[in-house]
């Protein structure tokens, strides 16, 4: 089998480039994750490492260790001497998820209005910040890393590692196919505004608005999904 046959058949993958903040294996995983939560890397189709490093203009190891990693997130089945192919979830497994998140993220949230420190929220400022400018330039991947980091961070405030470590892996299975139609209309900056909304709320402590717009958040990853199902029932 060539290289074309295990490689993405779609348009070119905009993955970022590599910086220093963390190692290369964890850089790669960020961005592979966020393409395929995106919906830049599809569901069955094969990636192999020799493509995703050129993408990259690094080393197969640490691209190789990624991929590694991300199998055993759930994002990946490795195909012995090929690649990874990306795994499929059902709407089922779409709304499953949503439905947990909402389970366990909210009410850990809503009580840190309680108990939030100034100095935290502004060291969330930035990121709910770099997730705006995601939006607004269409930087999908950048939007999503930076979304992810925000929330998790924000989890990590409860004290609570085990509730960070399942939210990351029940985040890593979302899939954002509509993200880009959102961009495209201008909307998906109004989603990403709700994250300095989210830290006013926190700021004036205010556990009802924050638990309020946790819930609005979540909720609107589903109706994501449903454009999507939309685009394609048409």
């Amino acid at each position: 089998m060539d290289r074309a046959e295990i490689a993405d058949t779609g348009p070119p993958l905009s993955l970022p480039a590599i910086g220093a903040r963390q190692s290369l294996r964890e850089q790669i995983a960020d961005a592979i994750r966020a393409a395929v939560m995106a919906g830049q890397m599809r569901a069955g189709v094969l990636y192999s490492v020799p493509a995703l490093t050129e993408s990259f203009a690094v080393s197969a190891t640490p691209v190789r260790e990624a991929m590694l990693d991300l199998a055993k997130e759930g994002l990946f089945t490795p195909v012995r001497n090929k690649g990874f192919r990306v795994i499929e979830l059902s709407d089922k497994d779409l709304d499953d998820i949503t439905e947990l998140r909402a389970l366990i993220e909210v009410p850990p949230v809503a009580r840190l209005a309680a108990t939030i420190e100034a100095a935290d929220i502004e060291t969330l400022r930035p990121l709910a910040q770099a997730i705006v400018d995601g939006a607004a330039e269409g930087d999908l991947i950048s939007y999503l890393e930076a979304d992810r980091h925000f929330h998790l961070h924000l989890l990590g405030l409860t004290g609570n590692p085990r509730l960070v470590e399942v939210v990351g892996d029940l985040r890593a299975q979302t899939r954002l196919y509509g993200l880009g139609q959102l961009a495209e209309q201008g909307t998906l900056i109004a989603s990403a505004a709700e994250h300095h909304e989210l830290l006013d709320a926190l700021a004036a402590h205010d556990e009802k608005r924050t638990e309020a717009l946790m819930r609005r958040h979540i909720g609107h990853v589903r109706g994501i999904w449903a454009a999507h199902e939309e685009d394609d029932a048409g």
